[in-house]
């Protein structure tokens, strides 16, 4: 319910590879549920007000990601997290734990060693290092679709597999023409979600039907020294991640396993549009050889400690919702 009285929301910024993170770490009830999937869906229906406050202008941008703390709901958990953006909550999020691990630390919750996170996909482990190391072993991960075909207007035929690596991602090379580059960013967009329109209109789903709203392509790395491919990631809410995406990275190492293109324990450079950087592995091998577990490190690093003032009787209180879908 929308409150009708001033509220104060701390939060601590971070950013990962040069991807926001926005933790609410005080102000807020706590969202119901006995899993943290069902604390997601009380957030969603009862906090979508702190959403839109917390990262939607004018107080955020669409770039920004959100992530809640909450008590988790698995045992031996040292938090639980539910992640939102622009147009409302994520499955999971990569960059955003690492944003949520280098702030436990910085609130002096956690130090060295592994610490498990409880989030709505499952329960993740984290370890934070040195210089705003991170490393996140994530939920078991997956291609669901190999070499699926779509008509896009403007572009023709797009090939590219559908993955799970804890966000349902569209996987492809970028068509002729286009340059995986910063001077690139708007070409790129379009073509993305043009993409994402295609895949809607034409039935192509994740798994249970789910959406898929992350559009990941891929393209020769800025430095080859330096990292294994460079990609392009249109999350939902037509933002671009500036970060090499972590769910994505995930999904990118399925797929690779999946094509006998890397080995377990074998190290994967994958850069992001700005030629960031992160580390991504294969642990193990489950489900039958058919899903992974995949090991990623990146570099988050706090930026503003902030307390929020939300007075609903000023215009835009709750944030100006982004309604792009």
């Amino acid at each position: 319910m929308t409150p009708i009285s001033p509220q104060r929301i701390r939060v601590i910024d971070s950013h990962t590879g040069g991807e926001p993170t926005r933790v609410i770490v005080a102000g807020a009830a706590e969202p119901h549920g006995a899993t943290m999937a069902a604390k997601r869906e009380s957030f969603a229906r009862e906090f979508d007000w702190l959403r839109t406050a917390s990262v939607c202008e004018p107080r955020g941008h669409d770039a920004v990601v959100g992530a809640m703390l909450c008590e988790p709901a698995a045992d031996d958990c040292v938090a639980g997290v539910i992640f939102f953006n622009n147009v409302g909550c994520l499955n999971g999020c990569l960059h955003g734990t690492m944003g949520v691990a280098v702030t436990l630390a910085h609130l002096g919750k956690i130090g060295g060693g592994i610490h498990r996170i409880d989030t709505p996909t499952g329960v993740v482990t984290v370890e934070v290092g040195d210089g705003g190391s991170v490393t996140v072993r994530n939920v078991p991960s997956y291609r669901s679709r190999i070499a699926a075909d779509v008509h896009v207007d403007g572009y023709g035929w797009v090939f590219g597999d559908v993955a799970w690596g804890g966000n349902w991602f569209f996987l492809t090379e970028a068509p002729d023409g286009l340059v995986i580059a910063q001077d690139r960013i708007g070409e790129l967009t379009e073509f993305c979600w043009a993409l994402r329109q295609a895949l809607a209109a034409d039935g192509i789903t994740g798994d249970d039907g789910s959406e898929i709203d992350h559009i990941e392509v891929f393209g020769p790395p800025t430095d080859p020294g330096l990292a294994d491919s460079k990609n392009f990631v249109l999350c939902p809410g037509k933002a671009y991640d500036r970060s090499p995406c972590g769910t994505g990275t995930s999904a990118k190492l399925a797929c690779l396993y999946a094509d006998r293109e890397i080995e377990v324990g074998a190290c994967w450079r994958q850069a992001g549009i700005l030629d960031s950087v992160f580390e991504g592995r294969i642990e193990v091998c489950v489900e039958n050889d058919e899903a992974v577990i995949p090991v990623v490190t990146g570099s988050a690093f706090i930026t503003a400690e902030a307390e929020l003032l939300i007075d609903p009787t000023t215009p835009f209180a709750f944030g100006i919702p982004n309604l792009t879908k």
